[in-house]
Protein backbone atom coordinates (compact mmCIF):
# COMPACT_ATOMS: atom_id res chain seq x y z
CA UNK A 1 0.00 0.00 0.00
CA UNK A 2 1.06 3.56 -0.91
CA UNK A 3 0.53 6.64 1.34
CA UNK A 4 -2.42 8.64 -0.64
CA UNK A 5 -1.86 12.26 -1.82
CA UNK A 6 -4.87 13.76 -0.38
CA UNK A 7 -6.27 15.94 2.25
CA UNK A 8 -8.52 13.27 3.45
CA UNK A 9 -7.67 10.21 5.18
CA UNK A 10 -9.00 7.73 7.86
CA UNK A 11 -6.71 8.82 10.51
CA UNK A 12 -4.62 11.81 11.18
CA UNK A 13 -1.81 11.56 13.92
CA UNK A 14 -0.42 14.55 15.29
CA UNK A 15 3.35 13.77 16.21
CA UNK A 16 5.89 11.35 14.83
CA UNK A 17 7.43 10.10 17.86
CA UNK A 18 7.93 6.55 18.17
CA UNK A 19 4.16 6.81 19.87
CA UNK A 20 2.50 8.26 16.46
CA UNK A 21 4.46 6.02 14.51
CA UNK A 22 2.69 2.96 16.12
CA UNK A 23 -0.37 4.26 16.08
CA UNK A 24 -0.58 5.28 12.28
CA UNK A 25 1.73 2.03 11.42
CA UNK A 26 -1.55 -0.66 13.11
CA UNK A 27 -4.20 1.51 11.78
CA UNK A 28 -2.79 1.21 8.40
CA UNK A 29 -2.13 -2.86 8.99
CA UNK A 30 -5.32 -2.75 9.57
CA UNK A 31 -6.21 -1.35 6.13
CA UNK A 32 -7.09 2.18 6.96
CA UNK A 33 -5.03 5.23 5.46
CA UNK A 34 -3.12 7.48 7.86
CA UNK A 35 -0.86 10.47 7.83
CA UNK A 36 1.13 11.91 10.98
CA UNK A 37 1.64 15.65 11.43
CA UNK A 38 5.20 16.95 12.41
CA UNK A 39 7.04 20.22 12.79
CA UNK A 40 10.21 18.69 14.30
CA UNK A 41 11.96 15.60 13.45
CA UNK A 42 9.81 12.08 12.44
CA UNK A 43 11.68 10.12 15.31
CA UNK A 44 10.74 12.38 18.10
CA UNK A 45 12.10 12.66 21.28
CA UNK A 46 13.05 9.21 22.21
CA UNK A 47 15.47 8.81 18.71
CA UNK A 48 17.45 12.24 18.79
CA UNK A 49 16.57 13.44 22.54
CA UNK A 50 16.07 11.20 25.05
CA UNK A 51 15.89 7.69 25.04
CA UNK A 52 18.93 6.40 22.49
CA UNK A 53 21.33 9.25 22.79
CA UNK A 54 21.21 8.94 26.63
CA UNK A 55 21.54 5.32 26.89
CA UNK A 56 24.61 5.79 24.00
CA UNK A 57 26.20 7.88 26.43
CA UNK A 58 25.37 5.75 29.68
CA UNK A 59 26.72 2.45 27.55
CA UNK A 60 30.63 3.12 27.56
CA UNK A 61 31.38 4.04 31.10
CA UNK A 62 29.34 1.15 32.26
CA UNK A 63 31.23 -1.07 30.25
CA UNK A 64 34.47 0.11 31.29
CA UNK A 65 33.17 0.08 35.03
CA UNK A 66 32.18 -3.37 34.26
CA UNK A 67 35.79 -4.56 32.75
CA UNK A 68 37.68 -2.62 35.95
CA UNK A 69 35.40 -4.98 38.10
CA UNK A 70 36.82 -8.04 36.98
CA UNK A 71 40.14 -9.94 37.62
CA UNK A 72 42.21 -10.14 34.46
CA UNK A 73 40.30 -8.09 32.30
CA UNK A 74 40.70 -5.43 35.00
CA UNK A 75 44.45 -5.55 34.39
CA UNK A 76 44.24 -5.21 30.62
CA UNK A 77 41.93 -2.12 31.43
CA UNK A 78 44.93 0.71 31.28
CA UNK A 79 43.27 4.21 29.40
CA UNK A 80 40.50 5.82 30.27
CA UNK A 81 37.39 6.91 27.96
CA UNK A 82 37.43 8.98 25.06
CA UNK A 83 35.18 11.62 25.59
CA UNK A 84 35.17 12.55 21.73
CA UNK A 85 34.82 9.16 20.48
CA UNK A 86 32.07 8.42 23.54
CA UNK A 87 30.21 11.56 21.57
CA UNK A 88 30.51 10.50 18.56
CA UNK A 89 28.63 7.24 19.16
CA UNK A 90 26.41 8.85 20.47
CA UNK A 91 26.05 11.00 17.36
CA UNK A 92 25.39 7.81 15.68
CA UNK A 93 22.78 6.79 16.96
CA UNK A 94 20.87 9.87 16.59
CA UNK A 95 21.92 9.52 12.83
CA UNK A 96 23.65 12.98 13.51
CA UNK A 97 19.67 14.51 14.24
CA UNK A 98 19.15 13.65 10.52
CA UNK A 99 15.47 11.61 10.38
CA UNK A 100 15.60 10.86 6.54
CA UNK A 101 15.54 7.14 7.41
CA UNK A 102 13.04 7.78 9.50
CA UNK A 103 11.26 9.26 6.65
CA UNK A 104 11.81 6.51 4.53
CA UNK A 105 10.50 4.43 6.85
CA UNK A 106 7.22 5.90 7.12
CA UNK A 107 6.97 5.89 3.06
CA UNK A 108 7.89 2.53 3.29
CA UNK A 109 5.00 1.43 5.60
CA UNK A 110 1.87 3.08 3.49
CA UNK A 111 2.03 6.42 5.91
CA UNK A 112 2.00 10.03 4.60
CA UNK A 113 3.96 12.60 6.34
CA UNK A 114 3.13 16.41 6.43
CA UNK A 115 5.36 18.77 7.62
CA UNK A 116 4.22 21.80 10.27
CA UNK A 117 2.41 22.36 13.27
CA UNK A 118 -1.40 20.36 13.11
CA UNK A 119 -3.87 22.26 15.46
CA UNK A 120 -7.72 20.96 15.93
CA UNK A 121 -9.70 23.16 14.14
CA UNK A 122 -12.88 21.22 13.68
CA UNK A 123 -14.49 18.02 14.54
CA UNK A 124 -12.18 15.25 12.69
CA UNK A 125 -9.89 18.24 11.27
CA UNK A 126 -6.50 19.19 11.72
CA UNK A 127 -4.86 22.78 9.92
CA UNK A 128 -1.17 22.31 9.64
CA UNK A 129 0.83 25.58 9.06
CA UNK A 130 3.99 24.74 7.76
CA UNK A 131 7.48 26.78 8.03
CA UNK A 132 6.56 29.62 5.68
CA UNK A 133 3.40 29.95 6.84
CA UNK A 134 1.48 28.44 4.35
CA UNK A 135 -1.72 26.22 5.33
CA UNK A 136 -3.00 22.77 4.49
CA UNK A 137 -6.28 20.97 5.73
CA UNK A 138 -6.45 17.63 6.71
CA UNK A 139 -9.74 15.61 7.29
CA UNK A 140 -10.34 12.23 9.26
CA UNK A 141 -12.71 9.85 8.11
CA UNK A 142 -12.37 8.35 11.38
CA UNK A 143 -10.21 9.40 14.23
CA UNK A 144 -7.66 11.96 15.27
CA UNK A 145 -4.79 10.94 17.47
CA UNK A 146 -2.98 13.12 19.64
CA UNK A 147 0.20 11.70 20.05
CA UNK A 148 2.38 15.07 20.92
CA UNK A 149 4.44 13.72 24.18
CA UNK A 150 5.85 15.89 26.58
CA UNK A 151 8.42 18.65 26.93
CA UNK A 152 10.68 19.47 29.92
CA UNK A 153 9.92 21.32 32.68
CA UNK A 154 11.29 24.83 33.87
CA UNK A 155 9.84 25.42 37.63
CA UNK A 156 9.77 29.00 38.66
CA UNK A 157 12.82 29.36 40.89
CA UNK A 158 14.03 32.65 40.61
CA UNK A 159 16.21 33.49 37.52
CA UNK A 160 16.41 30.05 36.22
CA UNK A 161 14.50 30.49 32.89
CA UNK A 162 16.86 33.73 32.61
CA UNK A 163 20.12 31.64 33.36
CA UNK A 164 19.46 29.36 29.56
CA UNK A 165 19.08 26.30 31.79
CA UNK A 166 20.04 22.97 30.04
CA UNK A 167 17.10 20.83 29.85
CA UNK A 168 17.40 16.87 28.86
CA UNK A 169 17.81 18.00 24.85
CA UNK A 170 20.81 19.89 25.49
CA UNK A 171 22.34 17.56 28.31
CA UNK A 172 22.15 14.33 25.41
CA UNK A 173 23.06 16.68 22.47
CA UNK A 174 25.79 18.39 24.05
CA UNK A 175 29.38 18.36 21.74
CA UNK A 176 31.67 19.87 24.41
CA UNK A 177 32.17 18.78 27.73
CA UNK A 178 31.67 21.55 31.18
CA UNK A 179 34.13 21.46 33.39
CA UNK A 180 31.35 21.78 36.10
CA UNK A 181 27.70 20.77 35.42
CA UNK A 182 24.90 21.46 38.47
CA UNK A 183 21.84 18.80 38.05
CA UNK A 184 18.21 20.23 40.04
CA UNK A 185 16.18 17.47 40.08
CA UNK A 186 16.06 13.53 41.80
CA UNK A 187 14.52 11.70 39.74
CA UNK A 188 15.24 9.55 36.76
CA UNK A 189 16.81 12.01 33.87
CA UNK A 190 18.32 13.49 37.11
CA UNK A 191 20.65 10.28 38.06
CA UNK A 192 20.83 9.17 34.47
CA UNK A 193 22.40 12.97 33.40
CA UNK A 194 24.86 12.79 36.80
CA UNK A 195 25.97 9.28 35.95
CA UNK A 196 26.91 10.25 32.59
CA UNK A 197 28.39 13.57 32.62
CA UNK A 198 30.46 12.71 35.87
CA UNK A 199 31.85 9.55 34.42
CA UNK A 200 32.94 11.88 31.20
CA UNK A 201 34.61 13.70 33.84
CA UNK A 202 32.63 16.54 34.84
CA UNK A 203 32.43 17.73 38.32
CA UNK A 204 28.89 17.45 39.00
CA UNK A 205 26.72 18.34 41.77
CA UNK A 206 23.34 17.19 42.23
CA UNK A 207 20.70 19.42 44.00
CA UNK A 208 17.29 17.01 45.18
CA UNK A 209 14.45 19.06 46.71
CA UNK A 210 13.81 15.76 48.54
CA UNK A 211 15.53 12.38 48.14
CA UNK A 212 16.37 10.93 44.52
CA UNK A 213 14.11 8.15 42.77
CA UNK A 214 11.16 9.09 45.01
CA UNK A 215 8.75 7.25 43.69
CA UNK A 216 10.63 4.23 43.65
CA UNK A 217 11.23 2.08 46.57
CA UNK A 218 13.47 3.84 48.97
CA UNK A 219 16.62 1.46 48.24
CA UNK A 220 16.58 2.21 44.98
CA UNK A 221 17.33 6.11 45.28
CA UNK A 222 19.75 5.53 48.56
CA UNK A 223 21.94 3.13 46.21
CA UNK A 224 21.63 5.20 43.49
CA UNK A 225 22.64 8.35 45.84
CA UNK A 226 25.34 6.28 47.20
CA UNK A 227 26.56 5.27 43.81
CA UNK A 228 26.95 8.53 42.69
CA UNK A 229 28.74 9.74 45.62
CA UNK A 230 31.51 7.18 44.66
CA UNK A 231 31.66 8.81 41.16
CA UNK A 232 32.55 11.69 42.88
CA UNK A 233 28.55 13.66 42.17
CA UNK A 234 28.36 16.13 45.54
CA UNK A 235 24.98 14.50 46.18
CA UNK A 236 22.33 17.37 48.07
CA UNK A 237 18.87 15.51 48.85
CA UNK A 238 16.36 17.47 51.42
CA UNK A 239 18.00 20.90 49.80
CA UNK A 240 15.64 23.37 47.71
CA UNK A 241 16.72 26.15 45.14
CA UNK A 242 16.17 29.49 45.56
CA UNK A 243 17.70 31.24 42.52
CA UNK A 244 19.81 30.94 39.79
CA UNK A 245 22.13 33.65 38.28
CA UNK A 246 24.60 33.19 35.22
CA UNK A 247 27.16 36.05 35.06
CA UNK A 248 31.05 35.79 33.74
CA UNK A 249 32.04 33.06 35.94
CA UNK A 250 29.59 30.40 35.56
CA UNK A 251 25.58 29.77 36.87
CA UNK A 252 25.42 30.46 40.73
CA UNK A 253 22.74 28.96 42.55
CA UNK A 254 21.30 29.90 45.69
CA UNK A 255 19.86 27.06 48.22
CA UNK A 256 17.59 26.45 50.62
CA UNK A 257 20.47 25.94 53.59
CA UNK A 258 21.76 29.09 52.86
CA UNK A 259 25.23 27.60 50.62
CA UNK A 260 26.04 28.54 46.64
CA UNK A 261 27.16 26.38 44.13
CA UNK A 262 28.80 27.39 41.71
CA UNK A 263 28.99 25.64 38.00
CA UNK A 264 29.75 26.06 34.03
CA UNK A 265 26.16 24.87 33.31
CA UNK A 266 23.03 23.79 34.86
CA UNK A 267 20.60 21.21 33.75
CA UNK A 268 16.92 21.62 34.84
CA UNK A 269 15.13 17.87 34.99
CA UNK A 270 12.29 18.46 37.39
CA UNK A 271 9.71 16.81 35.20
CA UNK A 272 7.99 17.01 32.49
CA UNK A 273 4.81 18.77 31.24
CA UNK A 274 2.21 18.07 28.28
CA UNK A 275 3.08 19.62 24.66
CA UNK A 276 -0.73 20.37 24.55
CA UNK A 277 -0.92 23.99 24.81
CA UNK A 278 -1.25 25.06 21.18
CA UNK A 279 -2.79 22.01 19.48
CA UNK A 280 -6.28 23.78 19.29
CA UNK A 281 -7.71 21.45 22.13
CA UNK A 282 -10.81 24.12 22.84
CA UNK A 283 -12.31 22.47 19.76
CA UNK A 284 -13.17 19.25 21.41
CA UNK A 285 -13.94 20.56 24.76
CA UNK A 286 -10.71 20.00 26.69
CA UNK A 287 -8.06 22.75 28.55
CA UNK A 288 -4.72 23.45 26.54
CA UNK A 289 -2.20 22.47 28.11
CA UNK A 290 -3.15 19.87 30.48
CA UNK A 291 -2.69 15.86 30.04
CA UNK A 292 -5.23 14.80 28.06
CA UNK A 293 -7.77 12.06 30.28
CA UNK A 294 -8.24 8.60 27.96
CA UNK A 295 -9.95 5.59 28.87
CA UNK A 296 -8.48 1.96 28.16
CA UNK A 297 -8.40 2.45 24.46
CA UNK A 298 -6.87 6.05 24.47
CA UNK A 299 -10.08 7.24 23.26
CA UNK A 300 -10.88 10.96 25.14
CA UNK A 301 -14.20 10.46 27.18
CA UNK A 302 -17.11 11.75 25.28
CA UNK A 303 -15.73 11.66 21.96
CA UNK A 304 -16.27 8.90 19.23
CA UNK A 305 -13.36 10.18 16.95
CA UNK A 306 -10.23 12.00 19.32
CA UNK A 307 -7.98 9.36 21.32
CA UNK A 308 -4.49 10.62 22.92
CA UNK A 309 -1.88 8.54 22.80
CA UNK A 310 2.06 8.00 25.10
CA UNK A 311 3.15 11.03 27.42
CA UNK A 312 0.23 13.31 26.48
CA UNK A 313 -2.20 11.56 28.24
CA UNK A 314 -0.14 11.46 31.43
CA UNK A 315 -0.57 7.68 32.26
CA UNK A 316 2.67 6.65 32.05
CA UNK A 317 5.52 8.49 30.80
CA UNK A 318 7.76 5.99 29.47
CA UNK A 319 8.70 5.08 25.17
CA UNK A 320 7.61 1.63 25.41
CA UNK A 321 4.61 1.79 27.77
CA UNK A 322 3.44 4.51 25.11
CA UNK A 323 4.03 2.18 21.50
CA UNK A 324 2.16 -0.06 24.07
CA UNK A 325 -0.76 2.07 24.12
CA UNK A 326 -0.09 3.00 20.50
CA UNK A 327 -0.44 -0.81 19.51
CA UNK A 328 -4.02 -1.28 21.08
CA UNK A 329 -4.87 2.49 19.49
CA UNK A 330 -4.15 2.03 16.61
CA UNK A 331 -5.55 -1.42 16.36
CA UNK A 332 -8.81 -0.65 17.82
CA UNK A 333 -9.39 2.68 15.54
CA UNK A 334 -9.20 0.18 12.51
CA UNK A 335 -11.55 -2.20 14.23
CA UNK A 336 -13.62 0.77 15.18
CA UNK A 337 -13.84 2.01 11.82
CA UNK A 338 -14.89 -1.41 9.90
CA UNK A 339 -16.92 -2.45 12.28
CA UNK A 340 -15.25 -5.37 13.92
CA UNK A 341 -15.35 -6.36 17.62
CA UNK A 342 -13.71 -4.16 19.97
CA UNK A 343 -12.19 -6.17 23.08
CA UNK A 344 -11.80 -3.66 25.56
CA UNK A 345 -12.40 -6.16 28.37
CA UNK A 346 -9.10 -5.57 30.90
CA UNK A 347 -5.97 -7.36 29.05
CA UNK A 348 -8.18 -7.24 25.78
CA UNK A 349 -6.20 -6.60 22.58
CA UNK A 350 -7.70 -2.88 22.18
CA UNK A 351 -6.56 -1.48 26.02
CA UNK A 352 -3.88 -0.55 28.35
CA UNK A 353 -4.47 -2.71 30.96
CA UNK A 354 -0.85 -3.24 31.88
CA UNK A 355 -0.29 1.27 32.35
CA UNK A 356 -2.37 0.86 35.78
CA UNK A 357 -0.18 -0.96 37.76
CA UNK A 358 2.54 -3.53 35.75
CA UNK A 359 4.35 -1.24 34.04
CA UNK A 360 8.23 -1.45 33.48
CA UNK A 361 10.69 0.81 34.22
CA UNK A 362 14.63 0.87 33.85
CA UNK A 363 16.44 3.75 34.91
CA UNK A 364 20.32 3.24 33.59
CA UNK A 365 22.07 5.02 36.52
CA UNK A 366 25.09 3.51 38.91
CA UNK A 367 23.84 0.84 39.78
CA UNK A 368 20.97 0.26 37.85
CA UNK A 369 17.45 -0.01 38.83
CA UNK A 370 14.59 -2.11 37.27
CA UNK A 371 11.16 -2.16 38.50
CA UNK A 372 7.44 -3.27 37.45
CA UNK A 373 4.36 -3.01 38.95
CA UNK A 374 3.90 -1.68 42.67
CA UNK A 375 6.20 -0.68 45.37
CA UNK A 376 5.23 -1.50 48.63
CA UNK A 377 4.18 1.88 49.54
CA UNK A 378 1.85 1.84 46.84
CA UNK A 379 0.36 -1.73 47.23
CA UNK A 380 -0.11 -0.55 50.82
CA UNK A 381 -1.72 2.69 50.05
CA UNK A 382 -4.15 0.75 46.91
CA UNK A 383 -5.30 -1.53 50.28
CA UNK A 384 -4.03 -4.85 49.49
CA UNK A 385 -2.11 -7.09 51.81
CA UNK A 386 1.41 -7.54 51.42
CA UNK A 387 4.45 -9.53 52.00
CA UNK A 388 7.69 -7.79 51.39
CA UNK A 389 10.44 -9.97 50.65
CA UNK A 390 14.24 -8.30 50.60
CA UNK A 391 17.26 -10.44 49.09
CA UNK A 392 20.83 -8.99 48.91
CA UNK A 393 22.16 -9.30 44.91
CA UNK A 394 25.15 -9.95 45.78
CA UNK A 395 24.94 -13.42 47.50
CA UNK A 396 24.04 -15.27 44.37
CA UNK A 397 26.55 -17.48 43.03
CA UNK A 398 26.01 -16.34 39.55
CA UNK A 399 26.62 -12.35 40.62
CA UNK A 400 29.67 -13.76 41.96
CA UNK A 401 31.04 -14.65 38.43
CA UNK A 402 29.80 -11.80 37.40
CA UNK A 403 31.73 -9.08 38.89
CA UNK A 404 33.87 -9.11 41.64
CA UNK A 405 32.37 -7.73 44.59
CA UNK A 406 28.86 -7.22 43.59
CA UNK A 407 26.34 -5.29 44.91
CA UNK A 408 22.54 -5.39 45.00
CA UNK A 409 19.34 -5.79 46.46
CA UNK A 410 16.01 -6.83 45.27
CA UNK A 411 12.48 -7.02 46.42
CA UNK A 412 9.29 -8.73 46.07
CA UNK A 413 6.16 -7.25 46.75
CA UNK A 414 3.42 -10.35 46.94
CA UNK A 415 0.08 -10.29 47.66
CA UNK A 416 -0.18 -12.54 50.86
CA UNK A 417 -3.95 -13.23 49.95
CA UNK A 418 -3.43 -14.14 46.61
CA UNK A 419 0.05 -15.19 46.41
CA UNK A 420 1.16 -13.57 43.17
CA UNK A 421 3.66 -10.74 42.42
CA UNK A 422 2.30 -7.46 42.46
CA UNK A 423 5.74 -5.54 42.19
CA UNK A 424 9.62 -6.64 41.99
CA UNK A 425 12.47 -4.17 41.97
CA UNK A 426 16.45 -5.31 41.49
CA UNK A 427 19.08 -2.20 41.86
CA UNK A 428 22.54 -3.21 40.98
CA UNK A 429 25.14 -3.39 37.82
CA UNK A 430 23.01 -4.55 34.33
CA UNK A 431 19.62 -5.71 36.28
CA UNK A 432 17.65 -4.42 33.35
CA UNK A 433 17.71 -8.03 31.78
CA UNK A 434 16.42 -9.51 34.92
CA UNK A 435 13.03 -7.29 34.68
CA UNK A 436 10.89 -8.90 31.88
CA UNK A 437 11.09 -12.50 33.87
CA UNK A 438 9.29 -10.12 36.66
CA UNK A 439 6.99 -8.14 34.50
CA UNK A 440 5.65 -11.46 33.04
CA UNK A 441 5.34 -12.96 36.62
CA UNK A 442 3.38 -9.49 37.41
CA UNK A 443 0.78 -9.33 34.13
CA UNK A 444 0.22 -12.89 33.95
CA UNK A 445 -0.35 -13.26 37.79
CA UNK A 446 1.41 -16.39 38.13
CA UNK A 447 1.08 -18.07 41.28
CA UNK A 448 3.66 -18.55 43.68
CA UNK A 449 3.19 -22.10 43.72
CA UNK A 450 4.01 -22.41 40.00
CA UNK A 451 6.95 -19.94 40.19
CA UNK A 452 8.45 -22.33 42.06
CA UNK A 453 8.95 -24.88 38.99
CA UNK A 454 10.86 -21.96 37.02
CA UNK A 455 13.67 -23.27 37.80
CA UNK A 456 16.67 -20.28 37.41
CA UNK A 457 20.03 -21.53 35.65
CA UNK A 458 23.22 -22.34 37.95
CA UNK A 459 25.07 -19.71 37.99
CA UNK A 460 23.32 -16.66 36.62
CA UNK A 461 21.99 -13.63 38.67
CA UNK A 462 18.58 -15.07 37.85
CA UNK A 463 18.94 -16.94 40.53
CA UNK A 464 17.79 -14.13 42.68
CA UNK A 465 14.46 -15.66 42.04
CA UNK A 466 15.08 -18.83 43.80
CA UNK A 467 16.39 -16.96 46.85
CA UNK A 468 13.15 -14.74 46.99
CA UNK A 469 10.79 -17.36 46.65
CA UNK A 470 12.88 -19.33 49.48
CA UNK A 471 12.73 -16.25 51.56
CA UNK A 472 8.74 -15.97 51.05
CA UNK A 473 8.63 -19.38 52.22
CA UNK A 474 10.28 -18.45 55.37
CA UNK A 475 8.59 -15.75 55.66
CA UNK A 476 4.83 -17.41 55.46
CA UNK A 477 5.70 -20.58 57.21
Amino acid sequence: MTAENTDEYDLIVLGAGPVGENVADRAVQGGLTAIIVESELVGGECSYWACMPSKALLRPAQALRAAKKVGGAAEAVTGELDVRAVFDRRDSFTSNWSDDGQVKWLDSAGIALARGHGRLTGEREVTVTDAEGGTRVLRARHAVAISTGTDATVPPIPGLREAEPWTSREATSAEELPESLAVIGGGVVAVEMATVYASLGTKVTVIARSGLLGTFEPFAGERVAAGLAELGVDVRTDTGTTGVTRGEDGVVIDLSDGSTVTTAEVLVATGRTPRSGDIGLEVAGLEPGRYIEVDDTQRVPGSDWLYAVGDVNGRVLLTHQGKYQARAAGDVIAARAKGDAVDDAPWGRHVATADHAAAPQVTFSYPEVASVGLTEAEARKAGQEVAVVDYDLGGIAGASVYEDGFEGQARLVIDSEREVVLGATFVGPEVAELLQAATVAVVGEVPISRLWHAVPAYPTISEIWLRLLEEYGRQSA
